[in-house]
């Protein structure tokens, strides 16, 4: 083999080292949980519309009130991997749909967290008591102490 040779065999791997080395190094996005599209929420008519609406339009959740008909709760957060570090939470937000005795939709309201506090993101209601939002603070706060194996499916 020549001199020649041997340096572009070495400026080959140098190459393919770097690339393998950014790749390692680039940050990865994964979602957990649904959280239903503002599009798909406007087909809700508070008001009107019932339980069976709703699953048609956005689907069934994964969480429901503790209380029979209290409400359906869709949650989802937005993380970011980084090499060796810990799962980083970007976004999270919680869709909470509640319900008249009689099924019918009472309120649809987002909310998302900011500086560790639970803020209001959107709000259609039919009365000003909301119910359940113990329970969407609960569900807010839970996902602080996800672990990193819990987040990777591991």
């Amino acid at each position: 083999m020549g001199r020649e040779t041997v340096t572009r065999r070495g400026a080959l791997a140098l190459a393919l080292g770097a690339a393998l080395l950014a790749a390692g190094c680039s940050p990865v996005y994964r979602n957990h949980g649904y959280v239903p599209l503002e599009e798909d929420l406007a087909k809700i008519e508070v008001g009107k519309s019932t339980r069976d609406d709703v699953a048609a339009a956005v689907g069934r959740p994964s969480s429901a009130g503790l209380l029979e008909g209290s409400g359906w709760y869709y949650v989802g957060s937005r993380w970011k991997h980084y090499g060796a570090f810990p799962p980083e939470e970007l976004d999270r937000q919680v869709v909470a749909i509640t319900f008249t005795q009689a099924g019918v939709v009472e309120n649809v309201e987002r909310f998302g967290s900011e500086r560790g506090e639970v803020v209001v993101l959107s709000r259609r209601v039919t009365e000003t008591s909301i119910k359940g939002i113990g329970f969407v603070q609960q569900l807010m706060g839970s996902f602080g102490r996800v672990s990193a194996g819990q987040v990777l499916d591991r």
